[in-house]
């Protein structure tokens, strides 16, 4: 029988930062897997402990995309990220989540160049992370890669259709699958990355009609981005649904405009302190 605790001892009166204690009920990969056809998956992206506290309770995955090129960082894109920016990220969210199991995307230039480069630098995200599992893009050419990996205890989430780390060959951010020779590779993408072992497959940025198709030719399920509501579960950017960008792609529905919460708020608080009406006399410490 194990030993050790079951819930979380964290001292939550020393800083903010610390997740309120709960049952350590994770989600596995396993159990992952096995919502093939159930219950719809719910995936956001995150990149700090507080946005993990919020996000947790109501998502089964939460992954540390490489987005946070764009959204952290101020890039033009996702190929300038390091595996130093993945690793820190993945272990502020991994600190700030109890239930949903975490997702760390390996950057650009750390996987493609063999099995075994891929290996070490995935090894080391969940090392130092402690996440369930790492994030790929590609396709057919991936499908060796996966399979090392899986073999070596390493569970891989793939990532066809629109890759964004491809965007220098790609030409841009468009809809896949336009032409029928691009549709059908993109089927045999995610077919080959289903059978290498991937647990799941986010499908991006492609005409429904594929991501239905590829939802019905794998056995893992299918996470869609700018897809299909067919497929086995959703993710966004929380930044985009949350309203925090002016431009958002087509596919993003805005739940909130959070933009806007935030700078009346500061609107209200530089106008409290040009006429120094904060802090009041029962905001200040006295001897």
């Amino acid at each position: 029988m194990s030993t050790l605790p079951k819930t979380l001892t964290l001292d939550t009166s020393t800083s903010r930062a610390n997740p309120t204690p709960q049952l350590m009920k994770r989600l596995t990969v396993p159990r992952i897997r096995q919502r093939k056809g159930g219950e719809p998956l719910v995936m956001l992206t995150a990149y700090t402990v507080r946005m993990a506290q919020l996000l947790d309770p109501h998502c089964d995955m939460l992954l540390v995309g490489d987005s946070l090129a764009q959204v952290i960082y101020g890039l033009p894109h996702t190929v300038g990220v390091t595996m130093d920016m993945m690793a820190l990220h993945g272990a502020a969210v991994v600190r700030g989540s109890y239930h949903a199991a975490v997702i760390v995307d390996m950057p650009f230039g750390s996987y493609e160049g063999s099995p075994e480069q891929a290996f070490d630098n995935a090894a080391r995200l969940l090392k130092e992370t402690g996440a369930a599992a790492v994030k790929v893009e590609g396709g057919k050419v991936l499908a060796p890669t996966i399979e090392f990996l899986t073999q070596r205890g390493i569970p891989v989430m793939g990532h066809v259709g629109l890759t964004p780390q491809a965007v220098n060959i790609l030409g841009g951010y468009g809809v896949r699958g336009k032409s029928e020779e691009e549709a059908r590779s993109i089927v045999e993408d995610a077919v080959a990355v289903a059978k290498a072992g991937a647990f799941s497959i986010v499908i991006e940025g492609v005409l429904e009609s594929i991501a239905i198709e590829i939802t019905s030719k794998v056995d893992c399920p299918t996470i869609g981005i700018g897809a299909s509501a067919q497929c086995d579960g959703q993710v966004l950017v929380t930044d985009d649904m949350l309203g925090m960008f002016e431009r958002v792609p087509k596919f993003v529905k805005r739940y909130q405009d959070m933009a806007s919460v935030v700078n009346g708020a500061v609107q209200d608080y530089a106008g409290e302190v040009r006429s120094r009406s904060f802090p009041t006399s029962d905001q200040i410490y006295e001897g």
